[in-house]
């Protein structure tokens, strides 16, 4: 007997010790290198200040691609060039995905800068004023959009929300395009073009609607526009990652620390410029902190 309990003890120290390599390899699986994609813009130097840090911390070796466009980034997510992006919303991932047939996902929303109306040479420092001065102009102003499908409509609905355009009765506003304009009182000229080339189109156009990333990658502070939109859910700002990863610990970790507290410290720290960016909805319930 006394022989064959020290045989159960040691194949239960074996088993024990199998069982113990086993759990430590998974988590130096766990443990794996991640590239992250981003746009220009202030959203990897939000990363840089209080995700990655963190991820670190969880053993994780950080690598980040800085991509000029909004094409590229989801392109190289789908071909497992980078692991995760973060510089678009839900509405331009989805789209981007259906007409690519890519099969990608969003994982959380983050702060987010907004669209903003601005112009280096008109006076107007609210609508108000600016109505006034383009009402005074007779032969119309120019004014500069995003061209992408998914940020023109948002553009458009933008200046109908603040009264400058109304667009046709029943238009998708997921699809509105400049052609959709019913009535333009001020006689705007609009001019889509590529997004990234907005903060140079103040140069040569009177007005434009630039995308705070963009905005804030040109050296355009958010609080110089004349008016910034209020996003709603399906245009804030999110981290996106293959389909196939979802469930995968590092994407949990991720989404674990964006709502952690050490996030929001870097968020409303004064030092930055993140707490003028507009809060999703999820973080104003968990830290009961309002927008401005």
């Amino acid at each position: 007997m006394k022989k064959i309990s020290l045989f159960s003890v040691v194949v239960a120290l074996l088993t024990f010790g199998m069982f113990s390599c086993s759990q430590t390899s998974k988590k130096a699986e766990e443990k794996q290198t991640l590239t992250f994609g981003f746009a220009p813009g202030p959203y990897s130097d939000l990363f840089k200040t209080a995700i990655q840090p963190e991820l670190e911390a969880k053993g994780y070796t950080i690598k980040i691609v800085e991509l000029t466009d909004w094409v590229t980034p989801n392109i190289a997510l789908a071909n497992n060039e980078i692991d995760a992006n973060i510089f678009q919303h839900t509405r331009y991932l989805k789209k981007f995905a259906a007409d690519k047939g890519f099969d990608l996902s969003p994982v959380i929303s983050i702060p987010t800068a907004s669209l903003g109306l601005y112009s280096h040479t008109l006076k107007a420092t609210n609508i108000s004023e600016l109505k006034t001065e383009l009402a005074a102009e007779k032969t119309g102003t120019a004014l500069a959009l995003p061209n992408d499908p998914t940020n023109l409509a948002r553009a458009l609905i933008f200046l109908q929300n603040l009264g400058l355009i109304t667009l046709k009765e029943g238009v998708e506003p997921t699809q509105a395009t400049e052609k959709d304009i019913a009535q333009n009182p001020f006689k705007l000229k609009i001019q889509p073009i590529d997004a990234a080339q907005l903060p140079r189109a103040l140069d040569g156009t009177a007005l434009a609607v630039i995308s705070g990333n963009y905005a804030i990658s040109a050296g355009i502070k958010l609080s110089t526009a004349i008016a910034n939109e209020h996003l709603v859910p399906e245009t804030e700002n999110i981290v996106a990652v293959r389909t196939a990863d979802l469930d995968k610990q590092w994407v949990a970790d991720v989404k674990e620390i964006i709502q952690s507290e050490q996030f929001r410290n870097v968020v409303e720290n004064p030092q930055y410029d993140y707490a003028s960016f507009q809060r999703p909805q999820w973080y104003v319930e968990k830290w009961g902190i309002q927008n401005k």
